[in-house]
């Protein structure tokens, strides 16, 4: 006699096609995400404003990057950081960092952390405008940063509280590994080569402020140059504060200061921390003097009068992707010699 089965309406039957059409379904999703590997990064090149749009309008420090490198590529907001990133099909990425040293290495570390972008092997190309003093260097310079210099950390004290005309500044123990770093010379090397010969924009306006300065290099036309950038969130300026940045640099054994501004170091620690510093470059031009000429104040400088600016700013940011873009295209277009390292010879 046949038994009747009875299956309960609570209970689903087992159906091999559907879960074979799930399996499927998964393992198709796995593959997507497997192939999404982070984009290998050769170049990354980090600046700190931009005034208006990337492109079209007046430039910034982002604009000429992003009109050699990005205005194809797709913007990539990444979590922390101040702007989106921009990376080209070469491996060649870029964002804007924001100004101050805690506002760009911030940005710098989330783009670091992000997986979305291997860093193992990149370089840095840290870029954007600065003072000069005028005694070595002038309006339209861009100049290779060999050791960048934390103006901050240490101790200060008003002038009139220490001994007449020296130094307010003492360095404190305990900074010794974060308060300058020395860039690698043979990639500075490099960069020096590559930009021997670019001919350098300039303009009337910043040729006839040039003037107001007594100083042989203020007059000079714009070069290209190497030595030290001095990283201060404060926008130190006038001789005395000069002054002092040349003796902080005396007192590390750096080179002579050339160009103060208000990240790389911060940005460079950054990096430092996860990478180490041989692939680091920083490049700023100059777009003013960091002190006033003999007839003005130090505060008439730092607040002139309409039609009374040093000039030139517009040229100095189109000199610095002049002289900056033939290494980073270099460094792409040899990537097999680049990839382990700084290639010790001289490029051509």
């Amino acid at each position: 006699m046949s038994k009747t089965v009875t299956r309960s309406k609570g209970t689903a039957m087992y159906n091999p096609c559907k879960l074979g059409l799930a399996t499927l379904a998964i393992s198709a999703l796995s593959a997507t995400f497997a192939l999404a590997e982070p984009v290998k990064v050769k170049v990354f090149i980090g600046t700190m404003f931009e005034i208006g749009e990337n492109t079209g309008d007046r430039a910034g420090e982002y604009q000429h990057w992003f009109e050699n490198y990005w205005t194809d590529a797709e913007a990539q907001d990444v979590a922390g950081a101040f702007r989106p990133v921009h990376c080209n099909d070469d491996g060649v990425c870029g964002s804007v960092l924001g100004m101050g040293k805690v506002n760009s290495s911030a940005s710098m570390q989330a783009i670091l952390l992000h997986p979305d972008y291997d860093f193992s092997e990149a370089y840095y190309l840290l870029s954007g405008v600065g003072g000069t003093p005028p005694s070595m260097g002038t309006i339209g310079d861009v100049v290779w940063g060999t050791w960048l210099v934390d103006y901050d950390l240490g101790h200060r004290w008003a002038p009139e509280e220490g001994e007449p005309g020296a130094p307010v500044f003492m360095p404190r123990s305990g900074y010794e590994e974060y308060r300058l770093f020395e860039m690698n010379p043979d990639l500075i090397a490099q960069g020096v080569a590559l930009s021997d010969g670019v001919d350098l924009k300039d303009s009337e306006a910043a040729r006839e402020y040039r003037q107001r300065y007594p100083q042989d290099a203020a007059q000079a036309a714009p070069s290209v140059k190497t030595g030290t950038h001095m990283t201060g969130d404060t926008f130190f300026h006038g001789p005395g504060l000069s002054e002092e940045a040349q003796y902080m640099a005396d007192l590390y054994g750096a080179d002579d200061y050339m160009i103060t501004e208000m990240e790389a170091a911060a940005i460079a620690l950054v990096i430092n921390r996860q990478y180490g510093t041989d692939r680091i470059m920083s490049l700023r031009g100059a777009v003013n003097f960091d002190q006033g000429n003999p007839n003005e104040t130090t505060l008439e400088h730092l607040d002139p009068a309409p039609g009374e600016t040093a000039g030139g700013f517009a040229e100095t940011v189109q000199n610095i992707t002049l002289v900056g873009a033939p290494l980073v295209d270099k460094i792409v277009a040899d990537w097999e010699q680049w990839k382990d390292g700084v290639p010790k010879q001289v490029a051509d």
